[in-house]
């Protein structure tokens, strides 16, 4: 019997060891490829590079999101990783030109940048201080990112602006939940793999920042 209470301990200390070592590689990866995409972010800004347009950010989105799943047990997932990211930086860049150059543009920028900031870290902080099981959002988050997108492919290809400021709201929402998800994920050992929690983790941030920069420009525009 002691032998059996011996084993299960040991087990359960390997389990935490090793959800603590996906938790730290995945902030670790997360913190280079914010940094990383910002940088790229800031070439394609400082180039003044066109938009690559909707249908080549697709393209490369889902392929390099694509190419990172199939390698992600491998030193090539890193590689996609930051190709990914990175890419992602670079269409940011001309984003950020557009709202800029508008009144209050820095601001808009700013405060998009500080909530996102505040919203990752308090749910994040949540999460993981609770632990929490958000598993069962799950289903919810991945039958109303499709309906999201969706919905932003109509409100893009239909000129529908209201449209496109419900969608980003609903965005909002969504990434929200989905930080809890799959940091809760990460803690009761649903996600093992920490290049792809790095790449949610990523999505959810960036899907966030330009949301809040939709709709804090409207309002701006508004007044």
């Amino acid at each position: 019997m002691n032998t059996s209470i011996t084993n299960t301990a040991a087990r359960s200390q390997t389990a935490v060891l090793s959800t603590n070592k996906v938790i730290r590689n995945t902030y670790t990866l997360l913190s280079m490829t914010l940094i990383f995409s910002a940088l790229t972010a800031g070439v394609s800004m400082s180039l003044n590079l066109p938009h690559p347009g909707l249908l080549l950010t697709l393209a490369g989105y889902f392929g390099l999101l694509f190419l990172t799943a199939k390698f992600r047990d491998r030193a090539m997932g890193l590689v996609f990783v930051f190709g990914l990211t990175g890419f992602m930086g670079y269409t940011l860049g001309p984003i950020l030109n557009s709202y800029l150059a508008m009144a209050n543009g820095g601001q808009i920028v700013m405060t998009a940048m500080g909530a996102t900031g505040a919203i990752f870290l308090g749910l994040s902080l949540y999460a993981l201080t609770t632990r929490k099981d958000f598993s069962f959002v799950g289903g919810f988050l991945m039958v109303g990112i499709v309906v999201a997108f969706l919905a932003g492919l109509g409100a893009v290809f239909f000129n529908m602006p209201g449209l496109s400021l419900a969608v980003s709201a609903m965005f909002v929402l969504l990434m929200g939940g989905l930080i809890l998800y799959e940091t809760s994920n990460i803690l009761h050992g649903g996600e093992t793999n920490y290049i792809m929690a790095t790449v949610t983790l990523y999505v959810s941030i960036f899907n966030l920042f330009t949301s809040l920069l939709h709709l804090l420009g409207f309002m701006n525009s508004d007044e």
